[in-house]
């Protein structure tokens, strides 16, 4: 038991730490927990049930604009019917076909090894991007048209691939679509919560057999962990993004995919 809460909170600190950054949480939550022995179907749900903690601090970081959704009285920008509808078509596509490939991808995917190649390939992507990226065209959430969310929706998809990085796949294609890096990570954040939450939720109906009364503990451990260094974690993100581009997360990844297959292979 203490072994598994020892595990619990490196976990929980390392999901909360990487959830919102375009480094892959899943890929490094995959390879730490190889390393840390904490392997299985209890310990791959732990690790989606997590990000539970993750989605909470943005949603106190970002009370504000959660609670403007559902204003429907507000028809225009990033809010009401109209901010939910973009939020809907951005998680749409990841869902469905993560719905139907999830015992592909939970049997096939989850090792440390496609983890470094989704960490490689999103590397080399986010430094392409930073290369040829032109001025952004349009900022601030409100902004954002039905194409935009579209777009990252579609993008969204690769995500499925651990090491790939929900994060980075939606704020690269936000950036591509025009958006300013700030605007891009923000609604990257906001389309996490229905995206991680309903993934958490189908994972834990699909291994609830899996589970015992003894992982209660262990699991809020990992979330409240989970929660408190994401809530540090995005504030440091936005910070650093308003003045930086993100080539040192590229380079970052390509560094940490090289160290998995020269450590683990």
């Amino acid at each position: 038991m203490f072994a598994d809460l020892i595990s619990a909170i490196i976990l929980g600190v390392i999901e909360g730490l990487t959830e919102f950054i375009p480094v892959s949480s899943t890929g490094h939550l995959i390879v730490a927990g190889h390393l840390l022995g904490f392997e299985g179907a209890r310990a791959s749900t732990f690790e989606i049930f997590i990000q539970l903690g993750a989605i909470l601090a943005v949603v106190i970081l970002f009370w504000d604009r959660f609670i403007h959704l559902f204003d429907f009285k507000k028809k225009e920008g990033f809010a009401g019917l109209r901010g939910i509808g973009l939020l809907a078509i951005t998680s749409f596509p990841a869902l469905a076909l993560g719905a139907l490939t999830y015992d592909i991808i939970k049997e096939y995917l989850f090792s440390p090894l496609t983890v470094a190649i989704g960490l490689g390939i999103g590397g080399i992507a986010i430094l392409v991007v930073e290369k040829v990226l032109k001025k952004s065209t349009h900022g601030g959430l409100d902004s954002i048209t039905w194409k935009d969310a579209l777009v990252i929706g579609l993008f969204q998809i690769l995500a499925l691939w651990p090491g790939v990085s929900r994060s980075a796949a939606t704020i690269l294609s936000g950036m591509g679509r025009g958006l300013d890096r700030r605007t891009a990570a923000e609604y990257s954040f906001f389309a996490a919560v229905p995206a991680l939450a309903a993934a958490a939720f189908y994972d834990l109906y699909k291994n609830i057999n899996a589970l015992q009364s003894s992982d209660i503990l262990i699991f809020g451990v990992g979330f409240l962990v989970a929660f408190v260094s994401a809530w540090f974690a995005v504030k440091f993100f936005l910070k650093l993004i308003s003045n930086n581009n993100l080539n040192p997360f590229g380079w970052y990844r390509i560094l940490v995919a090289v160290l998995i297959l020269v450590v683990l292979y």
